[in-house]
């Protein structure tokens, strides 16, 4: 079954639907490109959400945090329980593992577990943001932090499925609206989005209210 492109946000040109890459190897998506994930790997139920990004180049920590919206069939939230970030991490199907603060240390800094035949039949959209702590009191900003990306990871095998890495001048930009997840009945799609916002979480969440 193919994507509904229709599904996404009128203010988001439609994406280029991308080829998977070979099993085994993870496809490295550019802004506004969709992968099928029923394509790169069929039968896929159980992944990793992951954000990671390195500590600022002047030497001051930067608190970045991941959160997702679950969104409905009019891409809309309808509470607190659609929206997993530090202070609400699980819904069903959906749980955020942890929080770092300062982007130490190799690998991913945040992670997001995605059961996704557990994710009620509703929810249409699971849209991947990150937003940095405290950004308007620290003063800090996106242009702040280095390497910043997303993946997707099969939980089963620990196979890397897709990487987006953001890129750009976001130096004014608080948040960054990264990915999403679409589905379209049993099957899901990654579209990497790398819009940058000005705002914290509750301003990214008032797109979706």
């Amino acid at each position: 079954m193919g994507i509904n492109f229709g599904n996404l946000d009128a203010t988001v040109p439609t994406p280029t639907e991308v080829v998977p890459a070979p099993a085994g190897i993870s496809l490295n998506l550019e802004k506004n490109t969709v992968l099928d994930l029923s394509k790169a790997s069929p039968g896929l139920t159980e992944a990793i959400l992951a954000a990671g990004w390195d500590v600022a180049r002047a030497g001051t920590d930067v608190d970045l945090d991941i959160s997702v919206f679950l969104l409905n069939a009019e891409g809309k939230i309808t509470g607190l329980q659609d929206v997993i970030f530090y202070n609400n991490k699980t819904a069903p199907g959906v749980t955020l593992t942890g929080d770092n603060r300062t982007g130490a240390g190799e690998g991913d800094d945040e992670q997001i577990i995605l059961k996704l035949n557990e994710v009620p039949s509703s929810i249409q959209r699971i849209v991947a943001c990150v937003t940095i702590d405290k950004a308007i009191e620290r003063r800090q900003t996106f242009g702040m932090v280095d390497n910043s990306y997303v993946r997707l990871v099969n939980k089963a095998n620990d196979q890397e499925l897709v990487r987006f890495n953001l890129k750009g001048d976001y130096s004014t930009d608080t948040a960054i609206v990264f990915a999403e997840l679409v589905r379209s009945g049993s099957d899901w799609a990654f579209h990497a989005i790398g819009e940058g916002k000005q705002g914290d979480l509750n301003a990214i969440a008032s797109l979706y209210q």
